[in-house]
């Protein structure tokens, strides 16, 4: 199960006018509770303004560099990515969850396979931690990275991305695709869609020689991407992706919710370490995560975006159904997981566990 720990904030460092990446001092006592696969993240939780607040960030360093650090891109509105660019230093401390999530790289020291990355804006934190323990453990692979971004200025790890091209020129290729400044060549001008996706692929990869592509950024472009690159004949069990930013989508399915419903009411059974919890569900539109908060404050959850999985749990009886679910593979939802997050009861009786 994810668990919190209370960790120091060792540096705060200003990336980009608009992010900071944060990197934490981990004790020696809970310093395995840490380890991660590249692509994995972090959950941060602190309180602002009398109000508890939890945030998903991705781990943007490679398992082999010994350091725990996240990026915050400061987004407009934004409760926590505000607090963290503006007044988070060294030495304050956050609760941090253990590393979670499924967009995640395994790799093999004697693996060739050769990489593709489609990132967008803060969408490079998971997908340069991947990069970097390629290049590092796997010293046969390449990787190629499809880069978008408003400017120059607001493209993060830009000198580190450059020093890892420059380090490994015959192994890494980096494309960075600008939509508020001309950089002089018409391809990697404006977003990454279905066309410029189908450009890249005829002039500068061989998209059938690619073991693995990896997306992540704003919707539009996941969905641009990925429906060109299975349109061009991609093996679906080779794309993999992470969503930033549900807000949008989570909201419009909420209030398709509230009209439509579900089981007028449902007994609801939930198991966490191991303990029971039984409550009444009467509120269709309500998702079982939120209704069960009441009565088991305790329940695991960070984004309630349907992305980071922290609140998955397995149905052993009865029937929900989810809104949206980024987060899980095919064949975890067959063996019966659910995002309890955006789960909603279809039946009179519910039984879901925790501990599965």
């Amino acid at each position: 199960m994810p668990k919190f720990h209370k960790l120091s904030v060792r540096e705060v460092r200003r990336e980009t006018p608009e992010c900071v990446s944060i990197s934490f001092d981990v004790p020696a006592e809970v310093r395995s509770e840490y380890d991660f696969l590249p692509g994995q993240h972090l959950t941060l939780r602190t309180h602002l303004d009398g109000s508890e607040i939890r945030r998903s960030y991705s781990i943007c360093t490679s398992p082999m560099e010994g350091e725990l650090r996240v990026a915050v891109k400061q987004v407009p509105g934004g409760q926590f990515s505000g607090f963290a660019n503006e007044r988070l230093q060294s030495g304050d401390e956050l609760d941090v969850m253990t590393p979670l999530g499924n967009f995640a790289l395994h790799t093999d020291p004697s693996a060739l396979h050769n990489y593709v990355a489609f990132a967008a804006g803060s969408g490079i934190t998971p997908v340069i931690s991947m990069l970097k323990t390629v290049l590092r453990n796997e010293p046969g692979s390449r990787f190629t990275l499809f880069y978008g971004n408003k400017n120059s200025e607001s493209v993060i790890f830009r000198e580190e991305i450059e020093g890892l091209k420059n380090e490994h020129m015959t192994r890494l290729a980096v494309h960075y695709v600008l939509s508020q400044e001309d950089p002089g060549i018409e391809l990697f001008h404006g977003r990454i869609d279905a066309e410029k996706c189908r450009k890249f692929c005829q002039h500068l990869m061989d998209v059938e020689a690619v073991d693995g592509f990896y997306l992540c950024g704003p919707a539009p472009m996941i969905e641009a991407v990925r429906s060109t690159l299975l349109e061009l004949g991609v093996d679906e069990r080779k794309l993999h992706s992470e969503l930033f930013n549900t807000t949008g989508a989570i909201a419009e399915s909420r209030r398709d919710w509230a009209k439509s419903g579900g089981a007028a009411t449902s007994s609801i059974t939930l198991t966490l370490d191991g303990k029971t919890y039984s409550y009444q569900h009467i509120n269709p539109s309500e998702t079982i995560l939120d209704a069960g908060a009441n009565f088991a404050p305790e329940l695991p959850y960070a984004c309630k975006g349907g992305v980071c999985c922290t609140c998955k749990a397995k149905v052993l009886e009865g029937e929900v159904e989810m809104e949206v679910c980024y987060g899980l593979e095919k064949e975890e939802i067959a063996a019966g997981y659910v995002l309890t997050c955006q789960s909603h009861p279809k039946t009179d009786k519910v039984v879901l566990s925790f501990d599965e």
